[in-house]
């Protein structure tokens, strides 16, 4: 992967990081503090949505899929590391969700990656 691929794949990864946080900084209290049917629900979405906008744009870019792994890391890691920030200073970045509530968007997150990441990976291994 040239340098200018890896490049664009952390400013992408950084700012779907800065919408995703942006969207629950508001809508926060609606999905993590509300019903457990809603909350679910939103749990099994939140990962759906973000995998499948991963997977578009690593199809836009044209990553060969033996590189799907590293790409997704480069997607990945900038949300991470803004992530660790949020959630140990949640009522600075999030006001409007209550601090017992950072548990549940701390799993909504590890989930989100967990399938982004794995989906990844399953690609790489079946494309070498």
């Amino acid at each position: 992967m040239k340098g200018r691929e890896v490049v664009w794949l952390l400013l992408l990864g950084a700012t779907i990081w800065v919408v995703g946080t942006w969207y629950y900084a508001g809508a926060g209290p609606a999905v993590l503090e509300t019903t457990p049917g809603r909350y679910w629900r939103a749990f099994a979405i939140s990962p759906m949505t973000s995998a499948i906008l991963c997977v578009a744009i690593l199809k836009w870019r044209r990553i060969p899929a033996p590189q799907w792994t590293t790409a997704m890391l480069l997607l990945a890691i900038p949300g991470m590391i803004g992530e660790a920030m949020v959630l140990t200073h949640l009522g600075t970045f999030m006001p409007k969700v209550q601090a017992a509530s950072g548990g549940r968007y701390g799993a909504f997150l590890f989930m989100t990656y967990a399938v982004v990441l794995g989906l990844a990976e399953i690609v790489t291994l079946r494309a070498r």
